[in-house]
């Protein structure tokens, strides 16, 4: 039998959505000078989506959004174009993009429904592996100097740019120098007025994205030389000094900008998608029976939703308790044909519990404190992006639209549950240009959000 769950909001995604912004104050820079912008940052920065880098993606990043925006100021707009190191296809760089397909049950093969897929037939092109392979501005400048997966604390590590895909694309000299290296490179081609700065979240995420399956006490010791694992949280001297150096690069031309904090990576979709109480008892014979094998350790099942049984970071076999988390990787094939999550636990790599969570919390609010000190020191703009996402879960509506958190339907995030939609990275655009206006007493136009896409379905 076929399944389709998506999707009350489709119709609008394929109807004619009216803009209801109105420009009733000629936009103006302020105290800000947007002539040269430069974006700095990770896969958010980037346009990453679905899994995966490439072109569409990248021309609906959130900086190329703000340089549209600032390009439409007359005195002290941006000028030139916007340049990024585009891929060529939309394909995926390095693997393939996730797209909506149908998916199979290893179980009852007959049995499928609609979700994520890798996009068929992909074949990496050859051109986007090639390095500085892309169209730039004079004397080579990029605008947009953001690297996928890139950390804090991976800032001062020698040779950075040959190991990381992304960075090698385009990096000056990507095996003898350093990011910090080539932010400096960066900073004194383009000679920027004006930056935004997204950094941190991956000193957090790898760890969360792990299952925990690492140190989390912000007191972890170098893999090798200077360079942290990355199923390590960042330690916080760390990320102070990498990140205070990577601010002072970037504001020693003079130029103004916004550093963005961390978001709550809670709330996303990654790990809110399954829930921990997600084990469904449709016959009670079943319920009985989960109710005898677990006798010894008087878990009790009974119809509807229970907690799943897991493997927690000791190897203990037990029962999820509230506020636990399930990561949107976990095989569902294990949980539905194998008895993962109920005679079998879910393996501890797909879960954060109590004491995992709380070393994310932790992290994410000891980055977030040296981001806005960072942020008043320097007198930039602070974008705060955590009590931003944390208003998502409840909706946000524009033009008559509400976006929110749940999974493909909730529009703003990409198929990997992590990264956003184009929708969704207009949406932290306009977060980012309400910050800009306050600080710098600019009138930069906000955006019509629902221009652009959401997830698209065949």
């Amino acid at each position: 039998m076929k399944k389709i769950y998506t999707i009350g909001a489709l119709a609008c995604l394929f109807s004619a959505c009216k803009p209801s912004v109105n420009i009733t104050t000629p936009p103006t820079a302020g105290e800000a000078v947007f002539t040269n912008y430069m974006a700095i940052g990770n896969s958010l920065t980037a346009g990453y989506a679905d899994n995966s880098l490439y072109a569409t993606g990248q021309i609906n990043s959130y900086p190329q959004r703000l340089y549209e925006q600032f390009s439409l100021i007359q005195v002290h707009g941006a000028r030139d174009k916007f340049y990024q190191p585009l891929l060529h296809s939309d394909m995926g760089y390095p693997g393939p993009r996730k797209v909506i397909g149908e998916t199979y049950s290893f179980c009852n093969p007959l049995d499928s429904s609609i979700g994520a897929v890798d996009l068929p037939y992909f074949s990496q092109d050859v051109e986007d592996a090639k390095a500085n392979n892309f169209p730039v501005g004079p004397n080579g400048q990029l605008n947009n100097i953001a690297v996928p997966g890139i950390r804090v604390a991976d800032y001062p590590v020698m040779g950075y740019g040959f190991s990381n895909p992304y960075a090698a694309r385009f990096y000056h000299n990507p095996a003898g120098g350093t990011p910090l290296d080539e932010l400096k490179f960066r900073v004194d081609n383009l000679h920027p007025t004006f930056f935004t700065m997204w950094l941190g979240a991956n000193d957090v995420l790898g760890y969360a994205t792990a299952g925990g399956q690492g140190n989390g006490t912000m007191n972890a010791l170098p893999a090798v030389l200077n360079y942290y694992s990355t199923n390590d949280i960042t330690p916080r001297p760390v990320f102070e000094n990498n990140y205070d150096t990577a601010v002072q690069l970037s504001i020693s031309t003079g130029a103004r900008g916004a550093l963005i904090n961390i978001p709550d990576i809670k709330s996303i979709p990654f790990f809110t998608t399954i829930p921990a109480n997600g084990l469904f008892i449709s016959r009670q014979s079943l319920a009985d029976s989960l109710t005898a094998f677990y006798a010894s350790r008087n878990y009790v099942f009974q119809l509807g939703y229970n907690y799943f049984i897991i493997e927690d970071n000791a190897g203990i076999l037990r029962q999820a308790v509230p506020g636990e988390l399930i990561l949107l990787t976990t095989p569902m094939d294990s949980i539905k044909c194998r008895g993962w999550g109920s005679y079998l636990p879910i393996r501890k790599q797909y879960v954060l519990t109590t004491d995992e969570i709380q070393f994310i919390d932790n992290a994410t609010a000891r980055y977030n404190e040296i981001i806005a000190n960072e942020a008043v020191r320097n007198n930039l703009t602070l974008v705060d992006m955590y009590a931003f996402m944390k208003t998502l879960p409840a909706g946000q509506v524009y033009n008559g639209i509400t976006y929110n958190t749940q999974y493909i339907t909730g529009q703003a995030w990409s198929l990997d549950g992590v990264h956003l939609t184009p929708r969704g990275y207009a949406i932290v655009a306009n977060q980012i240009i309400d910050a800009i206006n306050t600080k710098y007493h600019s009138t930069v136009t906000k955006i019509d959000v629902n221009k652009y896409n959401g997830i698209l379905f065949p």
